[in-house]
């Protein structure tokens, strides 16, 4: 199931500006305080971090993953925003940014589990040759499905659910989560732009008109980072890796190996759930299976999504797209 294709029975009552969270000790997962409130109309605009973040990325306007606080992320997602609709770019939810950013269903869901959700689960292996003989680098729990299904942080998920026995969840129990359905993009992009000062990437159509953003993680040697103009070459959802030792220098496993390993598709996998191939030997933009780092500097020469950012920029890419990359 896409993350396009979920269906959500809809909450009566959703989070407004009763939302509190506050970033706790690292080994519990954030409180989250409702505050009784009537059934509410719709569209309205958004009263919270929490909402904002989910009217962003309904929008196409990634802040990370969803988990109600706001950062740096989430200022920027909000810049990128007021830059599409003619506001001033304060990467703050201001008074004219909250009347244009509207919510027209409530922020939050219920998605009900499938049974084939929990047949899909399976153990990650700990090295590269024990993950080349799995079928699948399939999500290793139902919380780490459910929260990158939503663009969520999975201690936002947990918090959400506290009353959750995760380890006996059963096909049909229902969870509360941000209801995330992603609003047709207008166009595809005509270029990509990667900002790597400010560990962004953003899709334009022909205009120059903003049609998504994303944070990006970046290469983690300035040598590595290609700046000035690159090209589309492919465009793959859920491809396989080829895990080449020769890369992999600190790897003591790689020097022991000696040979290159064919790895499945799947959300765990080194490149995540997409692939989009650049005209540069060994480069490209792909997913990851720890949308928690993207937007560090880190990676090996590539740009880093989250993966369900990199299933949303596969709509809009295509083979022969420019790509700028800016200091």
């Amino acid at each position: 199931m896409t993350l396009r294709h979920l269906s959500f029975a809809l909450l009566a009552a959703c989070l407004g500006a009763g939302l509190h969270a506050q970033t706790p000790p690292a080994d519990t997962p954030p409180r989250v305080e409702f505050k009784p409130i009537a059934p509410r109309a719709y569209p309205r605009p958004v009263e919270s971090a929490l909402e904002a973040q989910i009217a962003l990325a309904r929008r196409g306007f990634s802040s990370g993953p969803i988990d109600g606080v706001s950062g740096a992320q989430t200022a920027a997602a909000l810049r990128a925003f007021q830059e599409s609709a003619g506001l001033p770019l304060t990467g703050r939810l201001d008074d004219p940014t909250r009347a244009a950013l509207t919510l027209d269903t409530p922020p939050l869901g219920q998605l009900a589990l499938s049974a084939d959700d929990l047949a899909g689960l399976q153990p990650l292996g700990k090295t590269w040759l024990e993950k080349s003989a799995q079928s699948a680098l399939a999500h290793e729990t139902l919380l780490e499905l459910i929260a990158e299904r939503t663009h969520s942080s999975p201690r936002f998920i947990q918090a959400l659910n506290s009353s959750v026995d995760w380890q006996a969840l059963t096909p049909g129990a229902h969870l509360t989560v941000p209801a995330i359905t992603l609003a047709p993009f207008p166009a595809r992009a005509a270029r990509l732009e990667v900002r790597l000062a400010e560990h962004v990437l953003q899709a334009r159509d022909a205009d120059g008109r903003l049609l998504a953003h994303f944070p990006v993680s970046i290469a983690s040697k300035v040598e590595k980072r290609p700046v000035g103009e690159l090209h589309v070459t492919v465009v793959i959802a859920d491809p396989n890796y080829t895990f080449d030792p020769v890369n992999f220098p600190e790897s003591a496993e790689a020097a022991q190996l000696g040979r290159k390993l064919i790895l499945a598709p799947g959300p765990n996998n080194p490149v995540g759930a997409a692939w989009i191939g650049l005209d540069r030997p060994g480069y490209g933009i792909h997913g990851t299976p720890t949308p928690e780092h993207v937007g560090r500097t880190e990676s090996h020469g590539c740009f880093r999504l989250a993966n369900w950012d990199a299933r949303t920029l596969l709509d809009l890419a295509s083979a022969g797209l420019p790509v700028t990359v800016l200091p």
